[in-house]
């Protein structure tokens, strides 16, 4: 398939859910026009780029997360790392919808990195129900991410942009997931629908405690805890549930490389370190909070 043709598939998909998007910069609504464009009644324009995403970010960024760390996670997630957590975030939308309810869910992945979570998600749930249609909407502030999310998942919606100038317009989602990423509670709040549900998923105390004892031995960042976080959360949400998910991972030499070069544990660790668990096999701690929040 071509890009010209790639692009006019995506700008179909995007002219479907126009009414979704509010400019990032003014707030008006949006059109895609003449399939190359998301434009606003003031004559902002963002280009659909040709691999299918489209840039609305206004000002330039700066972040740690680069190409390698996205294609080092990517094979992580492919591994199967992170598949109990997934499916219990996709068991928990599919109790919240119900057996009787049709109609279409809007997914949020806030944060999505290069989107195979929520690519797994929306997998999960179309294979295990058949009543509702899913949209997957991913949002990264860095655009190594969102490139290679849009080469993989095509029949998602992806775009680089600012989760505190999000350009969505309100109540446009079913389910907001937030993993393992920063939050923005207030526009968390703004695009939630009525009885919509944030799902949230922060490190547990356990998280990958292997690699804290051998980057941060005898130092305050040996040990972890999620109390700060979980109480913020609680402070947001009228309902809130929560759930630990803890499993363990034998990780081959290939793997655990890969594992270093996408955790932002490594970034305070010395090279040497780093180097020195590189080319080992490790079991290590998988250890999850999912917090669950309804406005």
């Amino acid at each position: 398939m071509s890009n010209n043709e790639k692009l006019l598939i995506k700008a179909r998909l995007l002219s479907r859910y126009e009414k979704m998007f509010n400019c990032p910069i003014c707030g008006n609504s949006m059109k895609v026009e003449q399939s190359v464009s998301l434009v606003c009644e003031k004559q902002h324009c963002y280009d659909i780029s040709k691999q299918g995403y489209v840039n609305m970010l206004f000002h330039t960024t700066k972040t740690k997360y680069d190409r390698a760390l996205f294609e080092s996670r990517n094979i992580i997630s492919r591994s199967g790392f992170f598949d109990p957590m997934l499916e219990g975030i996709s068991n928990r939308i599919l109790q919240a919808q119900g057996a009787d309810r049709g109609g279409e869910l809007k997914i949020l992945d806030a944060g999505c990195g290069e989107g195979s979570h929520l690519m797994e998600v929306v997998s999960q749930l179309e294979e295990r129900q058949s009543s509702h249609k899913v949209l997957g909407v991913g949002v990264d502030i860095a655009k190594e991410g969102i490139v290679m999310a849009s080469k993989a998942g095509a029949d998602q919606v992806w775009c680089v942009a600012d989760l505190a100038h999000s350009p969505f317009a309100d109540r446009q989602f079913d389910f907001i997931m937030n993993i393992l990423s920063p939050s923005n509670y207030a526009e968390f709040r703004r695009l939630l629908a009525d009885d919509g549900m944030v799902i949230k998923v922060i490190p547990g105390d356990d998280y990958l405690q292997e690699l804290r004892k051998m980057f941060y031995s005898q130092t305050s960042k040996e040990s972890y805890s999620n109390d700060h976080t979980m109480e913020l959360f609680s402070r947001h949400y009228e309902r809130i549930d929560s759930e630990r998910i803890q499993y363990r991972v034998v990780l081959d030499s290939k793997r655990m490389n890969h594992l270093i070069n996408m955790t932002p544990l490594s970034w305070g660790a010395s090279p040497e370190t780093c180097e020195q668990t590189m080319g080992d096999e490790m079991e290590v701690t998988v250890d999850f909070t999912v917090l669950y929040g309804w406005n």
